[in-house]
């Protein structure tokens, strides 16, 4: 990396939130689509950390930036955990009755401390059923009007419709899915695009040099050998060589099959240690030159989606952790990379797009709320059940996972600082 310049650093800063920002908006636009599709209100559609905010409003949805644009989110109605107040009935029925309510207001119609009826009144809010007032900043005015004969548990019914808590559980599941999935399409698209348009090199498993006094060369693995099998298994490319070896120890015996001058040989090879302690065999790759049609760059897409459903996977191994942290990388790693990867050239930065959304959405596959996948695995306990989740647990496991998640991330931007910062 190139010694960190004034003028460096704020295109870095840049270039980090332009490409977040886009992410967030491939990521949180599948949501907004489903859920829309759905007819569940959205309230608003953000590119920044929640805060002050410049917005735009449109007839359902407001959209905007707010003051710090890192990152972002789609807030959809009625995606509160834990069950309902028993009271929102009630609540809704006298906010309606009147032309204006506030906490103190409802908290003496239902004989409840004014907390409870400042979160019921926030619900209904939430729900759209009622609106902040436009002469003051306490009270709420109705947002929809009882039908004639309508019975209260009717009328919640309604209101409720239009929310997120209202929609079926496929329903549900769809719309936290669908983030995940227009990330993998983005990322698919992307990849067919450039595969097929563009000729591009891979790591080759004919070697390019073997390490002097390596494991391989130990073994009489020679450059131009082509390696064909590690520990007993095939091995299709780079990727699964790489990955066998990882998931050794320094010092396993390891039979190696290979090709040299067009015959098929096999040795004994006592696997090495690199650097960071992990096994090591002493090998470079070489290059292939690789032109691909339409169909075939679409399924090759697919390869890039399970090397990094692995990758993020090995993060949870001990064995590959190490190794594979010290690989990955984190916002700080991401925002020096998207700078470099713009002034290569925009198809340089596409791939890396894609690259990046596709790691986003199958890092939100995991079972581990916050993230969606957690939150799907909710919604079946809760379909199970019969019931929500109580809000405490709820809360619970989503701050368990999101410990666990941030100190993953605080460990690779650590790494990060020593990549691009001490070490620079």
């Amino acid at each position: 990396m190139h010694p960190v310049t004034t003028a460096s650093l704020i295109e870095i800063i840049f270039w980090g939130v332009v490409t977040f920002s886009i992410l967030v908006v491939i990521h949180e636009g599948g949501h907004f689509l489903a859920a829309r599709a759905f007819g569940i209100k959205v309230h608003e559609f953000m590119i920044g950390l929640p805060g002050p905010a410049l917005r735009v409003h449109t007839k359902s949805t407001a959209f905007g930036v707010t003051a710090v644009p890192f990152g972002g989110y789609v807030r959809i109605a009625g995606m509160e955990p834990g069950p309902e107040d028993e009271l929102l009935g009630p609540a809704l029925a006298a906010a309606l009755s009147q032309d204006r309510i506030d906490t103190t207001g409802l908290s003496a119609i239902l004989g409840v401390d004014t907390n409870r009826a400042s979160a019921l009144l926030f619900t209904l809010s939430d729900w759209g059923a009622i609106a902040a007032s436009k002469d003051d900043k306490v009270s709420y005015e109705p947002a929809m009007a009882r039908n004639e004969g309508e019975s209260d548990e009717a009328l919640l019914a309604r209101a409720r419709s239009i929310t997120y808590r209202g929609a079926p559980t496929w329903k549900r599941i769809v719309v936290l899915a669908m983030g995940v999935a227009v990330n993998l399409a983005a990322a698919v698209l992307v990849f067919t695009i450039v595969l097929s348009g563009w000729n591009f090199y891979e790591q080759s498993l004919t070697l390019d040099a073997v390490a002097e006094g390596g494991a391989a060369q130990q073994a009489g693995i020679q450059p131009g050998d082509t390696i064909t099998a590690f520990d007993g298994k095939e091995v299709a490319d780079w990727y699964e060589l790489a990955t066998g070896i990882l998931l050794h120890d320094p010092g396993d015996i390891v039979v190696v099959e290979y090709e040299h001058n067009g015959k098929v040989g096999s040795t004994t090879v006592g696997l090495g240690e690199s650097e960071d302690g992990s096994a090591y065999l002493g090998v470079q790759s070489g290059l292939r030159e690789v032109d691909l049609g339409v169909w075939e760059a679409f399924k090759e897409s697919f390869t890039w989606v399970r090397v990094v459903f692995e990758a993020i996977i090995s993060l949870f191994n001990p064995k590959t952790f190490t190794q594979v942290a010290g690989n990955a990388t984190s916002v700080i790693g991401i925002s020096v990379m998207a700078a470099e990867e713009v002034e290569a050239g925009p198809l340089n930065y596409a791939w890396f797009i894609a690259f990046l959304s596709l790691t986003l959405g199958i890092m939100n596959v995991l079972p581990i709320p916050p993230l969606d996948g957690g939150k799907i695995v909710l919604e079946l306990v809760e379909k199970v059940r019969g019931r929500p989740l109580d809000r405490q647990v709820a809360i619970g496991l989503s701050l368990a996972g999101a410990l666990l998640l941030f100190s993953l991330i605080s460990y690779i931007m650590y790494v990060d600082v020593m990549r691009f910062v001490v070490n620079a």
